[in-house]
């Protein structure tokens, strides 16, 4: 199922993307996507079901925002440099352990929302990535394969990054990562059930219309499985929780001076086989 969250930023209304195209009304099943539905297997079953016999209201999708595909989201954990090819265009060694950062759930913006390039920015940059929600609380797992099994669905992100900040200015990662509108998600959450492999997964991002990444989940230094199966070793992975799993090479930051960086006025765009397409113009904040 391609679940959707839809119409004006703290308002949004729970939707489906039916086989068709359609936009249909799961308000009258559900209050909202969020962890708390992704980890019910029976409401899940209900949406199925309605979805099936054809009784969901269509939505007229004219005009309409689409907001993040997840509603009340605990926290966004993300992780760094897990593409061998990202690693070989940023002169990295490849790590021995997946690199760990968090998010504030408040960057979380829809997919075709503004970014904001931060006061003072002179490197911000893109990051086309696939991110995975969580449908079973995971702790202290044994295997990829039960990470996968913890995984509610998929979804597109864009892991927004202002290089100075998190590279130049001292500290961790965080003052580059945490800034509003810094991660656009969605548009959709397909289910975990419709994705066959997601180590098979080609991801592009272009900017100003010019192809920037085109790469694959098959570079990914640690796979999607176990990459949840690491993190519950150090954290308690929610229902509703978001991992952003890497992104591949292509970055501004890779490229040859002067590095492109993203400034007010360029418009992102970026996709996902399966998990659809985002598109944003920066506006400076």
């Amino acid at each position: 199922m391609k679940l959707l969250r839809v119409g004006t930023a703290g308002a949004e209304r729970p939707a489906l993307l039916d086989a068709d195209g359609v936009l249909r009304d799961l308000s009258g099943l559900v209050d909202d996507i969020d962890g708390a539905l992704l980890a019910d297997e029976e409401a899940l079953g209900r949406i199925r079901a309605a979805a099936g016999s054809g009784e969901l209201p269509a939505l007229d999708a004219a005009g309409l925002r689409i907001g993040p595909p997840v509603g009340r989201i605990g926290k966004v954990v993300c992780i760094g440099l897990n593409y061998h090819d990202h690693a070989r265009e940023t002169g990295a060694e490849p790590p021995a352990e997946p690199v760990v950062f968090l998010k504030a759930p408040d960057t979380v913006v829809g997919p075709n929302d503004t970014v904001l390039v931060p006061r003072g920015s002179v490197k911000t940059d893109w990051e086309a990535e696939l991110a995975v929600v969580i449908g079973r609380t995971a702790r202290y797992l044994d295997s990829a394969e039960e990470g996968l099994a913890h995984i509610a669905g998929y979804a597109l992100a864009h892991d927004v990054s202002e290089r100075e900040f998190q590279i130049e200015r001292g500290g961790t990662w965080d003052k580059g990562k945490n800034c509003e509108t810094f991660n656009p998600l969605g548009p959709w959450l397909v289910t975990a059930d419709e994705i066959a492999d997601p180590q098979d997964l080609s991801l592009r991002l272009w900017v100003n219309g010019e192809l920037k990444q085109d790469g694959t989940t098959a570079e990914q230094i640690f796979p999607v499985g176990e990459v949840v199966r690491y993190l519950s070793r150090f954290m308690t992975l929610y229902p509703g929780d978001v991992v952003n799993t890497g992104t591949p090479a292509g970055v501004a930051m890779g490229a040859p001076e002067p590095k492109p960086y993203l400034r007010a006025g360029d418009v992102v765009e970026l996709e996902i086989t399966g998990l659809g397409r985002q598109r944003q113009e920066l506006k400076d904040a």
